[in-house]
């Protein structure tokens, strides 16, 4: 076990049975030191499930903050109540492989802060997922990957034999540490959910700190187990990429271009794009 502690946080909305095989998982973990889940809206029954959950594990704390926060807003309440030491971040619908948080833990020492581990995400079949590791996100590689073009993801490109320095890494699977987290002033608020790892990531390099993918780190992505339309998601994703580029527009003609052309684009591309 790594001698600081490591907290898991897990935001779950409607998330669907498999939750549970995702905090088990966690729970069964001997490196993870606490488990916070923040209840963001789930049906009664699986509400109370979890509050059995957390009365019957002692390393498990439920966070009910009464309304859907959105992901980055939840995880900064919750980094607020762990020790100073780690911050793991699993998605409700991601299965860790048993020794994923031990490889991450070895593949952060002497990283420059304020650093990032993102691990692997596969699907039933054992193929990689997208998202898991990027490239740098440019408007070129927006428009192109809403299009149906992917030249922003790198989940098509030889897995590395070790770990390596990329663009970005997902949330889905992401390994800080408290002081990299607060030096980063924790997740950008004003997004809902969708981008806001992407926006740590860039500000994690920007500061000077590393961003690396682990490829022996790994967990099980089911994917789309939220009771939450396509469509629904997808707008949410295309207000967070619009948000996203007026927040790094460098000059007042890329802000007018994203304001006025790319962010309606995106609005209407994304949402046309996903199905119900």
């Amino acid at each position: 076990m790594s001698p600081r502690p490591i907290t898991a946080i897990i935001v779950t909305y409607l998330t669907g049975p498999r939750l549970r095989e995702s905090l088990y998982a966690l729970l069964a973990c001997r490196d993870v030191t606490t488990l916070l889940i923040i209840n963001n809206g789930n049906p009664p029954a699986m509400t109370d499930w979890l509050k059995t959950f957390a009365a019957e594990h002692a390393k498990v704390q439920l966070i009910s903050p009464g309304d859907n926060l959105g992901f980055g807003k939840a995880i900064n309440l919750a980094s607020r109540q762990a020790e100073e030491g780690y911050l793991l971040l699993v998605n409700p619908d991601a299965v860790i492989k048993h020794d994923a948080v031990s490889t991450l833990v070895a593949a952060s020492e002497h990283r420059q802060r304020p650093w990032l581990l993102g691990g692997r995400i596969f699907d039933l079949h054992g193929k990689e997922g997208r998202g898991d590791r990027r490239r740098k996100l440019t408007l070129w590689r927006a428009l192109t990957s809403s299009a149906g073009i992917d030249t922003w993801n790198l989940n098509t490109a030889p897995l590395p034999s070790g770990p390596t320095s990329v663009g970005a890494v997902s949330g889905a699977l992401m390994l800080t540490d408290t002081e990299s987290f607060r030096q980063l002033g924790g997740f950008d608020e004003a997004y809902f959910i969708h981008v806001e790892d992407v926006d740590l990531c860039r500000r994690a390099k920007e500061a000077g700190g590393e961003v690396i993918f682990c490829p022996d780190a790994g967990a099980l992505h089911y994917g789309s187990t939220s009771d939450v339309s396509s469509k629904t998601v997808a707008r949410h994703k295309a207000e967070s990429l619009a948000y996203y580029f007026r927040k790094f527009s460098g000059n007042p003609v890329s802000l007018a271009l994203v304001s006025g052309v790319i962010g309606p684009l995106l609005k209407w591309m994304l949402p046309a794009r996903a199905r119900d």
